[in-house]
């Protein structure tokens, strides 16, 4: 892996500009502070060879979760995933950790489990966790930001602080980039980041949370890309084929499944597919609403969309959108309620809504009447920053995801939730 420094031609982000006092004659000088971005390039021919298995780790960066009978999966920022056996979620205990370099998604089907490996998907057999197998790799599968031939494939910036001295005429440039995959989803900055299947029953799909850009339905894997969505074929032995790749629209950041439909949450709005034809989905439908990040998660005839501001997400607005699609191919807007920073959300069985508000923590509320969500906070836990929720309806437990670690509640009483355990991140 190389790295190489470009200042202001790639300069992100809001640049702050101090002045002071350089009057020497008619020289005018001044300090610029701003945020830059190191590329990152990496040469797959030799990550490909650094997959493995290895002994539990602590977390440093924890990002998206996925909840696999009673395996809990947790994503470590382009490193790899943890492996905890949750079979009791008041004491979860770390197995082992799958060394995945570049992984930022994933999803489970039958005992294989789906990763990217930066532009690879790698499908893995967890059957024995303490000894993953590759079972296949398929190259070349999401596209990178750049390639060079002497460097390799450029896959991210890694955000670093400049400070320089300039001239103050200097003109300050700003530029923008975009690619597969996207920087907040790991926790890189705060400002910025349930699968059900149909067709072959003897594999059994797990959870994903509402942030996820990986879902399998109808015996396929669904990625969802920053403009695209591709469709992967999956074989008895675990192999994925790329099926169909579809364009989506800049700004495309989350999935989820329901039923024969895929839901899309992008910065701009919800797009609704129809999924009929697992490998040809065809759009029904697009909810617009102002730009934001926005992850989706569907009940019923109801769909509930949550929209935060931030330098990544370039809004302004901080909101829940409860929308009605009864008529699928025309979501109504029911009603917006402000929200604090609401991240990724759940709908258990009961009714009952799941809001990870950010830097304040969980929020429960009463969600049988959506014109009454607002009067019905039935809990609130704090304390802890909150990305993103999975239910367990079985076992009444919700595990709350955030950038200092993974918590487990008993929501048997919802008014009144109890912390059952902390995996924490160790600095």
């Amino acid at each position: 892996m190389k790295r190489m420094t470009s200042l202001l031609t790639l300069a992100l982000g809001t640049a702050i500009l101090i002045t002071f006092s350089g009057c020497l004659k008619d020289k005018c000088e001044s300090t610029l502070t701003y945020q830059a971005y190191q590329p990152v390039y990496v040469k797959m021919d030799e990550v490909r060879n650094e997959l493995r298995t290895e002994a539990p780790r602590t977390l440093k960066t924890p990002g998206n979760i996925y909840v696999y009978q009673n395996y809990l999966f947790i994503a470590e920022h382009r490193e790899g995933i943890h492996v905890i056996d949750n079979s009791d979620p008041s004491n979860p205990t770390s197995v082992s950790f799958i060394k995945i370099p570049g992984c930022e998604n994933m999803a489970v089907r039958g005992n294989i489990l789906y990763a990217n490996s930066y532009v690879d998907l790698v499908s893995l057999d967890i059957s024995n966790p303490l000894s993953v197998q590759l079972v296949c790799r398929t190259n070349d599968m999401f596209e990178p930001l750049a390639l060079f031939e002497d460097l390799g494939y450029l896959v991210y910036y890694e955000p670093t602080t400049e400070t320089v001295e300039r001239p103050c005429d200097t003109p300050i440039y700003y530029y923008d980039f975009g690619g597969w995959g996207r920087k907040d989803v790991l926790f890189v900055s705060e400002s910025a980041m349930q699968d059900n299947a149909s067709g072959n029953a003897n594999a059994p799909v797990g959870i994903g949370g509402s942030m996820a850009r990986f879902t399998m339905a109808a015996n396929r894997l669904y990625a969802v890309g920053n403009y695209d969505m591709k469709v992967f074929g999956l074989n008895n032995e675990g192999c994925a084929t790329l099926n169909n790749t579809i364009n989506l629209g800049w700004g495309i950041e989350t999935i989820f499944p329901y039923q024969d439909k895929l839901f899309i949450g992008s910065s701009s709005g919800m797009f609704i597919y129809d999924n009929s034809n697992p490998d040809q989905p065809t759009q029904l439908a697009a909810f617009a609403h102002a730009r934001a990040c926005d992850p989706v998660y569907v009940s019923g005839n109801t769909a509930y969309v949550t929209l935060r501001d931030g330098t990544e997400c370039t809004g302004f607005v901080n909101q829940l959108d409860v929308v009605n699609i009864t008529n699928i191919t025309n979501p109504v807007l029911l009603k917006s309620y402000p929200m604090h920073h609401p991240h990724g959300l759940s709908i258990n069985a009961e009714e009952k809504l799941f809001l990870c508000e950010g830097d304040q923590g969980l929020k429960i509320f009463d969600a049988t009447e959506w014109a009454k969500i607002d009067q019905r906070l039935l809990s609130h836990q704090n304390g802890f920053f909150a990305f993103d929720v999975i239910t367990l309806d079985d076992k009444k437990v919700a595990i709350v995801v955030g950038k200092d670690g993974l918590r487990q509640f008993d929501y048997s009483n919802p008014a009144q939730p109890r912390e059952l355990s902390l995996i924490p991140v160790q600095q």
